[in-house]
Parts: structure tokens; sequence; C-alpha cells
């Protein structure tokens, strides 16, 4: 759809897609659960629902080729798709926009806990000191939040945990069963929508009032759809940045997932009246900063790895 466009262009247009969609969901879901009190499983329902349709047409147009797979490959896959979209939703409908925020940043922190424990990998000292910067942020925003809510803390802490479980399997699949994201995501889309209609009765209303099939306006409904398709269109932009990186792709990418996060916080605070406190703006500065101290290392290791192999008689 974008190929009239010269590459950088192109992945300029990827790029504030993601941006514009990452933000945009975050806000919207928000203003869902707290203006009209959808409900939180139902809405994930909605988003998986979408999804699949939307991965079933660009499968029908060419976008990608679908790869056989057995149920029993992917399904520990879907479950912890499932997990960790639902409980980062419920964290977002239980906490602040600040604190939901700054708790996805402690994913990074789980998923090198993760791989060195489980995996055996190492990490240098200095990846592990910019982790206890983030980790030391998280804690004192948490502290100071006025609106702190130890359930919106557990729903946070679990959502941390199956989304680092989530990402370092996914990555394990990929290699193993030779698939890119898109394929997996074919496949868990629809098996994580019928663990949900099968969840849902037991946890939220169907029929009648705050059901999914209650008596919503017309505005409502074509919000929740919206959020839908927004929600589509972050996994179809991750994909296409993914696809198409470069030496130039990954700082670039990652300039980008900062902004995301300072102005999803910025705009919590505008939009929500969310409060902050001055200790909660060190904490996010402090969260902040090692972010990317993380990422410049990271980079740096990259560049390294190249080098090395180029140097390769």
């Amino acid at each position: 759809a974008m190929g009239w466009l010269p590459a950088q262009g192109r992945l300029a247009a990827r790029l504030l897609v993601n941006l514009a969609a990452s933000i945009c969901i975050v806000f919207l879901n928000k203003w869902l659960y707290v203006r009209l009190g959808f409900p939180n499983l139902s809405l994930t329902l909605v988003h998986f629902a979408i999804t699949w349709l939307g991965l079933y047409l660009c499968q029908a147009f060419g976008a990608f080729s679908p790869k056989s797979l057995q149920a029993s490959q992917v399904m520990p896959l879907a479950l912890s798709f499932c997990g960790f979209v639902v409980f980062t939703n419920l964290s977002l409908q239980s906490n602040t926009i600040g604190t939901y925020q700054l708790a996805k940043a402690m994913t990074t922190p789980v998923i090198v806990v993760i791989q060195s424990l489980a995996y055996g990998k190492t990490f240098p000292l200095r990846i592990k000191l910019t982790l206890v910067a983030i980790t030391l942020g998280v804690f004192l925003n948490s502290y100071y939040d006025v609106k702190f809510s130890l359930l919106g803390m557990a729903f946070a802490t679990l959502g941390v945990l199956v989304t680092s479980l989530y990402q370092v399997w996914v990555g394990a699949k990929q290699h193993e069963l030779q698939v890119n994201s898109m394929q997996l995501l074919y496949y868990q889309a629809p098996m994580s929508s019928a663990m949900l209609l099968f969840i849902i009765p037991f946890f939220e209303p169907v029929f009648g009032e705050g059901g999914i099939f209650g008596p919503w306006t017309l505005s409502a409904v074509i919000m929740v759809l919206l959020s839908g398709i927004i929600a589509f269109m972050v996994n179809l932009s991750i994909y296409w940045i993914i696809g198409n990186t470069s030496p130039v792709t990954y700082p670039l990418y990652n300039m980008f997932g900062h902004f995301k996060f300072c102005i999803t916080l910025l705009g919590g605070c505008l939009l929500f009246k969310d409060p902050l406190s001055v200790n909660q703006g060190l904490g996010i500065l402090c969260t902040l900063f090692g972010i990317l101290a993380y990422t410049h290392f990271k980079l740096s290791e990259q560049e390294s790895s190249k080098s090395k192999l180029v140097q390769r008689p």
C-alpha cells in the first residue's frame, strides 16, 4: 500500500502509524473503562476477534502466507497471549495511566531475570545497573501515587510477569517453528478468542446492563470497534517495522518508543487529571534514564557484534 513511497518514507510512515496507534489505544481503552464502564474481558475479546479478521484479510491479499501448525504447538502461547492482554488491560483499568505505563517498563528487568534463570544467559554489569534504575523509578512512582490501588498493582504485576513470559516464548517459538510474528498471531488470535468466550460468562455479564450485548449506544459501539481496529494496527505496524529492520531502524524505533512513553504519561495527566507529585516525577525520570541507558548499551552491543563479524577472516 505504501510502495509508491521511498524506503525512508515507508519507514517513517510505519513508525508514525505505530506511534499514533500505541498512544491512541491506551487513551481510548482508558476512556472506555472510565467513561462507559465497558467490561474488560469483553473488550479484549473484541480486540482478538478484529485482529484475527484483519490478519485473515491480510493473508487473503497476500501480505503473508499462513503456515500449517498444530494446535498443541500454539496453545501455551495463545494462553499466555490471552493472559498478558487481559492483565495489562486490567492494570490500565485499575491504575492511573502513569502507573500503568511505568509498570510496563518492568517487563525488561523481568525478561532479563527469566533469561538468566531459565536459559543461563549472562548480562554485563552495566545492563544490570540500568535495570536497577528502572526498578527504583517504578517503585518510587508507585509508592507516592496518590491513587495507589493494591488490586491495580496486583494486576500490573501479573501483567508484567505474563507479558515477559510471552515475549520470551514468542522468540523461542518463532525459532522452533520457523514462523514470523504474523503467522503465529494468525493462530493465536482465534484460539485466545475461544478461551475468552468460555471465561467471560463466569466473570462478566453477557446480556443486559454492563454486558457485551447490553444496551450500548451507537457511539459506544463505534468506539469499541475503533479500539479493536487500533489494537490490530498496533500489531500490524510492529510487524511492518520488524520485517524491515536495518542498522538505522533500531535507534529510530527506540527513539519513537521513548517519545511514546513520555506522551502517554503527559496525556494521562492532561486528559484524565491524574495527579503527579514531585516524588513521582523523580521516579519517572529515574525509570526513563534507566530505559535510555539500557537502549544505548544494547545498541552498542549490537554494533560491537556486527563489527566482530565483519572483521572475521
